[in-house]
């Protein structure tokens, strides 16, 4: 990696920020956690970004094998970014960061939220002790992509792709979803309102919404108080 970004730090921790801290860096790496993207597919996720940060970012990140770059065989022949198998090892870091950050007294609400980054979301916030009696196999279609989830005896699986005899299908969009699942939107409300579409058991797409309980927001300081 270039020095002029180095902390020049003999610690672990300030080399892995040589490697990710730059701002995008981890966000690319969010959107990469569940498969491989072109990029526009990396644009479309994370609009807020220009085209000469992202190829910036994904150049560094390819120098620091946190990824790396592939042409897919025809008749796709488009080229994709991809975590390395060491690069995959950071979703740990980004669930627990997310897991940490959601207690923050000042997270701003109501901000876009990427298709992948609600995903993760949901493995981040998985209540396990809640899903023990749980049995369920459900399909998210979320625009143009598609997850399954298969829950049991406590444990959640869920990735891009299609479920297999799914007991239930929902359709929707990352913030319904997500205001769904974290709170401010009511079930029966995006149902009326078309936000939300369940094919098959909605006692089972209704529950499944409700295994992730956000913690208590962390003590605010004085200054943030006032």
């Amino acid at each position: 990696m270039s020095t002029k970004r180095s902390y020049e730090d003999g610690c672990a921790t300030a080399h892995g920020l040589d490697l990710v801290g730059e701002r995008w860096a981890l966000l690319v790496v969010r959107e990469l956690v569940l498969g491989p993207k072109r990029f526009t597919d990396l644009r479309s996720g994370l609009p807020g970004i220009s085209p000469n940060v992202l190829t910036m970012r994904l150049e560094e990140l390819e120098r620091g094998s946190v990824l790396r770059r592939r042409k897919l065989p025809p008749p796709a022949a488009a080229w994709v970014y991809e975590l390395t198998a060491w690069g995959m090892e950071l979703e740990s870091v980004i669930v627990a960061l997310g897991r940490w950050s959601v207690r923050s007294p000042t997270l701003m609400q109501g901000h876009p939220l990427s298709t992948d980054g609600l995903i993760l979301s949901f493995r981040a916030m998985f209540d396990s002790p809640s899903a023990a009696d749980f049995d369920a196999h459900l399909e998210l279609r979320l625009a143009e992509d598609s997850f399954f989830v298969d829950i049991a005896r406590g444990r959640m699986k869920i990735a891009r792709g299609n479920a297999v005899k799914p007991d239930t299908v929902i359709e929707s969009d990352p913030q319904t979803l997500a205001g769904l699942a974290y709170g401010g939107v009511k079930f029966a409300d995006a149902l009326r309102s078309g936000e939300l579409r369940v094919s098959g058991d909605k006692a089972i797409a209704r529950r499944f919404l409700g295994l992730f309980p956000l913690p208590e927001p962390a003590p605010a300081t004085a200054a943030v108080a006032n």
